[in-house]
């Protein structure tokens, strides 16, 4: 399995021969060229380090953090913790950087190197594009400071419950109303990090809560990516505990999916649209998504008089879209939601709180609130990248044949149907071409999905 670097940080397989996978030397020569860079542009550069439960965390952090000390570089370590909490201690710190040690929805044989800029935000393509040149040069691992220049390590213990006060502070949210709805509330944490951080918020809103898959292990109970066909558990968890809603994160808990009151999987392309839903009738503004989304965000956003964009997959587009526009939410329909007024990033915790403070403003059900969004059907699948295959020949090839419909190839290549839409492109995390398609009934998605398949592989004999 080879290395993927890309504005989702730096991942692999653990084990194995460097350059192939991610092992120790790649782990510290990823860490080093990110270092310099920070060194390029701050005099003393801190950042902030944390890691999700994963079995090879433990690992990777301890070289993660003697690399940056022996180049000078102070860290404040937070431990077990979540992605989005890392991003809002680099801006509540003041700090010049942040590395979360996370393969987010990959299984446990992964981990990763996400990488945060000054803003707490992922570094840009073309600080990627610097990291990838340092070490193809090989210059560094020619600098390191002497034993008085040492990076300090602090560690941080108060970073989660900042990250909790800043949600429950925000002035439009009901948090009186939450806490007195008590919600019956059931949480997937996967073994990981949410384990930890989702019962603090729980408890905060004064929620009754179950927890399956509570310990953070990083042995994962079943594929960590929040997709209905690996919540069984929590579906029938939520029919026993009679509860209101069920909650999935993924390991990092930058990803969130419901389930409803009936056990019915809520869909993860409908967390943004539920939390969007009451963000707008309290705050107008434009709205975000990525290409890969429902339209059913578009939908919400024109009922409201509003405009919904769409960007590049990948947070970091989804983030620089938002600013041109002056977004006040968006995100991406993996159920990633970001709501500027907390941080530019994931957050699965805020999205959590926008979808109670809907429910308890409107007075619905989960089951009832999803019956108010437009109703959509999205498949999604994926095929396996031949190293050699020539991309772009195939992105022709295919633009070719639906040349009489709406394209986009901002992010790969979106067909757009009058009322269903095939959206093909390279993932950043993986050695595949995702294939997602929209329609009115599954049936139709299936088909568009089907017909893609089928149109690559002809492409590829």
């Amino acid at each position: 399995m080879s290395l993927i670097a890309s504005v989702s940080g730096i991942r692999g397989t653990i084990g194995g021969r460097p350059k192939d996978n991610l092992t120790p030397k790649d782990i510290m020569d990823f860490t080093l060229a990110y270092g310099y860079l920070l060194k390029s542009k701050f005099d003393k550069p801190c950042i902030a380090l944390g890691r999700d439960a994963r079995l090879s965390g433990a690992m990777v952090s301890s070289i993660v953090e003697g690399t940056l000390s022996s180049i000078g570089i102070d860290i404040l370590n937070l431990g077990l913790t979540t992605t989005p909490t890392i991003e809002m201690a680099v801006i509540s710190n003041k700090l010049n950087g942040g590395v979360m040690i996370t393969a987010s929805h990959n299984p446990e044989e992964w981990n990763a190197l996400k990488l945060f800029n000054e803003k707490g935000e992922f570094i840009s393509a073309e600080e990627g594009q610097k990291i990838k040149e340092l070490i193809q040069k090989e210059i560094i691992s020619q600098q390191f400071v002497g034993v008085r220049d040492l990076g300090k390590l602090q560690v941080d213990r108060s970073s989660a419950q900042e990250h909790i006060d800043a949600i429950l502070s925000l002035p439009y949210l009901p948090i009186e109303q939450i806490k007195a709805s008590k919600m019956r509330i059931v949480v997937d944490c996967i073994n990981s990090t949410g384990a930890i951080i989702l019962p603090v918020l729980l408890e905060a809103l004064n929620c009754e809560y179950h927890l399956i898959n509570s310990e953070p292990t990083g042995i994962f109970a079943h594929n960590p990516e929040p997709l209905e066909i690996h919540l069984t558990d929590l579906m029938k968890a939520c029919e026993e505990f009679k509860a209101d809603l069920g909650i999935a994160v993924d390991p990092d808990v930058d990803r969130l999916a419901f389930v409803d009151e009936k056990g019915n999987y809520f869909g993860e392309e409908y967390t943004l649209v539920a939390c969007a839903d009451y963000l707008l009738d309290v705050k107008l503004g434009p709205v975000v998504t990525n290409l890969s989304s429902s339209r059913a965000l578009a939908d919400l956003a024109q009922s409201k008089g509003q405009q919904c964009h769409f960007s590049a997959v990948g947070e970091v587009h989804v983030v620089r879209k938002m600013k041109e526009t002056h977004a006040v939410i968006g995100g991406e329909g993996n159920g990633g939601v970001i709501l500027p007024d907390l941080h530019y990033g994931r957050d699965a915790l805020i999205g959590i709180v926008l979808v109670m403070a809907n429910l308890v403003k409107k007075k619905l059900s989960l089951s009832a609130l999803k019956e108010s969004y437009s109703k959509y059907f999205m498949n999604k699948d994926k095929i396996i990248l031949p190293e050699k295959v020539d991309y772009e020949s195939l992105i022709s090839f295919l633009m070719n044949k639906y040349r009489d419909q709406k394209l986009n190839i901002e992010d790969g290549l979106k067909i757009d149907f009058e009322s269903s839409w095939v959206h093909l492109r390279k993932s950043n995390t993986e050695p595949i071409i995702r294939i997602y398609a929209e329609a009115k009934d599954i049936n139709s998605a299936q088909k568009l999905v089907d017909q893609i398949k089928q149109d690559v592989n002809s492409f590829l004999t």
